[in-house]
């Protein structure tokens, strides 16, 4: 058997361990399930009304799903903050299987979260009035995409959870540098009338060009109410969104494996 099939092999085994662990424990669900629908509810009837209404519920809820797999970043952060707290980390350094695993499998196992909680929304999306009036392969584009990000995501969680000194602490900094960057974005409105400081930055924000990415090819409005967005990421969505994509993991992937490293050997 070859290192790197090894490796997988590993890796499927830590996520499965830390998918059990989500089943007997599934309050650790709720905000990935439960936070979502009440951004779609309380975005789509108590601000929908004053923001265009059914269009605009059609525009927010890609923002929403870009939102979500991003928060959802914080299990990785907190899955392995507990790890380590608890020694879990330590009894895995033990045992012969690949340092890679542990990070491949909890970025695995919380990719598997990430599609639970992107079906959950797009039922919820349904019922609210959100429609997909793109074809289906746009569609299956636009969800793959939302996993890439997602998968990109968690090995931020990772490294932030791997610098954390506690649980608590990563609870915090799992979570708090997520709320300026969705919010500076046109996750939930668009961002013609934002200062030009604040508009320039979300219009390059990853999370809104993968946002328009996914409202275009799930064939949703990009804007409401506002003239469309200008440049070359907003006319290469897509294509910025995987080069983002790229980019992070390329900084984040060698950045956590190294702190694993660190951590591992004290």
């Amino acid at each position: 058997m070859t290192t790197l099939t090894a490796s997988f092999r590993d890796s499927g085994v830590v996520a499965w361990r830390n998918l059990i662990n989500i089943r007997r424990n599934p309050d650790w669900l709720l905000s990935g399930t439960v936070q979502p629908i009440m951004f779609v509810l309380l975005f789509a009837y108590v601000f929908g009304g004053s923001l265009g209404g059914g269009p605009y519920r059609e525009f927010l809820i890609a923002g929403i799903f870009t939102q979500t797999v991003a928060f959802n970043s914080a299990f990785t952060v907190i899955g392995l903050a507990n790890d380590l707290q608890k020694g879990i980390v330590d009894r895995f350094r033990s045992l012969p299987m690949s340092r890679l695993a542990v990070l491949l499998g909890r970025t695995t196992s919380d990719l598997a979260v990430s599609v639970l909680t992107i079906v959950i929304m797009t039922v919820c999306g349904l019922l609210v009035g959100w429609r997909i009036r793109g074809s289906w392969t746009d569609a299956i584009v636009a969800y793959f995409l939302l996993l890439l990000f997602a998968f990109t995501m968690s090995w931020v969680g990772a490294f932030i959870g791997l610098i954390s000194t506690s649980v608590e602490m990563a609870q915090s900094a799992g979570l708090l540098w997520l709320f300026p960057v969705t919010f500076i974005s046109s996750a939930f409105v668009p961002t013609h009338n934002m200062p030009t400081a604040l508009r320039v930055f979300a219009e390059w924000n990853p999370i809104t060009v993968i946002g328009d990415a996914v409202r275009e090819l799930f064939g949703n409005p990009i804007r409401v109410g506002t003239p469309l967005p200008t440049g070359w990421q907003a006319e290469n969505p897509i294509l910025y969104s995987i080069l983002a994509c790229a980019v992070i993991l390329a900084i984040f992937v060698p950045l956590a494996v190294n702190r694993y490293r660190r951590v591992a050997s004290h």
